[in-house]
């Protein structure tokens, strides 16, 4: 009995000993695998956590094409807009570019207008008519002038190269290169091409000038024609003093009242003679005076300003000195027939080139057009001159 109760014994031992050591066994395993997943559990969450900030920069790639094309875009228009502000700066300048004459003889003649506008005539006017300032007193005459002087210049910008071609298809002599060579003298062409433009552009602006002119006229003598004793018959009276204390369009109106439309070119032969004449003779002057002066200056090219100053001054006194009689009939007509009615023949008035009542009030004419002329060629020359410097874009 007792063998084999310890033999039974030692057998609940074993089993109990093999029993422990599968448990070791099994305890270890588990702590092995915990210990290789732990690494592998910070693998994957170092791995992870870059794609989540990924993801926080750029959370969709079509969002991130979305934004790219949107300031692909900005920019695109905003290159555009440049370019299209850029364009039309340059479609600007080359427009005043091709039209510079045009362009510089406006502005001067606006600047030559103001700067001698005679100040006592300023105010006599102002005192006379009810203006309301100095600049509702001079903008009647200040834009006629500047569009009868705009007109001209550019007719005879345009008619000088006419002609300056003519001379040398027909003659082999270039007027152009003469005139422009350093040293060089007027001559008999030149002269005569320069005259020949002068009067193309006097005649053709006669259209325009006239009845700017003869509306100007009445104004300035509108007192004096409401005078019994200047006129010649006594229903003259009303009619002249219709005239009185009335503004440049309302004296138009009243013209055209009395006389119809063919009554704002009274006048109009002795204006184109005057015109014809007086223009020929004054871009003559100043073209051949400029280069006299330019040569005897010694400047190598006709920019010289001192004489553009003196030409400019020059040409508006031979021309008036030349004309002052003409000018003075066609006055004395329009005036006139500022006094008759639609129908009523007015007597014609002749031309004395050496009468001195011809010449009243010559001195005057004479001092403001130098005055006048030296202003506006000096300012002429050079804003064409800047233009002309533009480039070309």
């Amino acid at each position: 009995m007792p063998d084999s109760s310890s033999d039974s014994s030692q057998q609940n031992n074993g089993q109990q000993q093999q029993s422990q050591q599968r448990q070791r066994q099994r305890q270890h395993q588990e702590r092995s695998q915990q210990g290789h997943s732990k690494p592998q559990e910070r693998a994957r969450s170092r791995t992870v956590k870059p794609n989540i900030e990924e993801e926080d920069i750029c959370p969709d790639p079509r969002l991130a094409t979305a934004a790219a094309a949107a300031a692909a875009l900005n920019r695109s228009s905003s290159a555009v807009a440049s370019r299209t502000s850029d364009n039309a700066v340059a479609s600007y300048q080359r427009l005043i570019k091709h039209y510079r004459v045009e362009v510089a003889a406006s502005a001067s003649s606006v600047l030559s207008t103001l700067t001698t506008f005679p100040l006592d005539s300023v105010k006599t006017r102002m005192q006379t008519y009810r203006y309301a300032g100095f600049l509702d007193c001079v903008t009647a005459p200040m834009a006629s002038i500047t569009l009868v002087r705009t007109v001209s210049f550019s007719i005879y910008q345009r008619s000088k190269y006419v002609y300056c071609d003519w001379v040398k298809r027909n003659f082999g002599y270039d007027v152009m290169a003469h005139v422009t060579r350093s040293g060089s003298y007027p001559n008999l062409w030149s002269v005569a091409t320069f005259g020949a433009a002068g009067a193309t552009a006097g005649c053709c602006i006669t259209a325009i000038a006239c009845p700017f002119e003869l509306t100007k006229l009445s104004a300035q003598v509108s007192v004096l024609l409401a005078d019994k004793k200047n006129c010649p018959k006594p229903e003259s009276h009303a009619i002249a003093a219709s005239y009185q204390n009335k503004g440049t369009f309302k004296t138009l109106r009243n013209i055209v009242k009395h006389r119809g439309l063919g009554g704002l070119y009274t006048g109009f032969r002795l204006h184109l003679m005057r015109d014809t004449l007086g223009t020929a003779t004054y871009f003559m002057t100043y073209e051949s005076s400029k280069q006299l002066l330019t040569t005897f200056g010694g400047h190598g090219t006709h920019s010289n300003p001192l004489a553009v100053l003196v030409a400019g001054g020059l040409c508006g006194i031979v021309s008036w000195a030349l004309i002052y009689p003409v000018d003075s009939a066609k006055s004395i007509y329009q005036r006139n027939s500022l006094m008759y009615s639609k129908g009523q023949k007015v007597e014609p008035v002749k031309i004395h080139f050496f009468s001195r009542n011809m010449y009243r009030g010559l001195g005057v004419s004479m001092g403001r057009s130098c005055a006048v002329n030296a202003v506006f060629f000096s300012s002429f020359e050079f804003l064409k001159k800047r233009i002309k410097s533009w480039d070309d874009k």
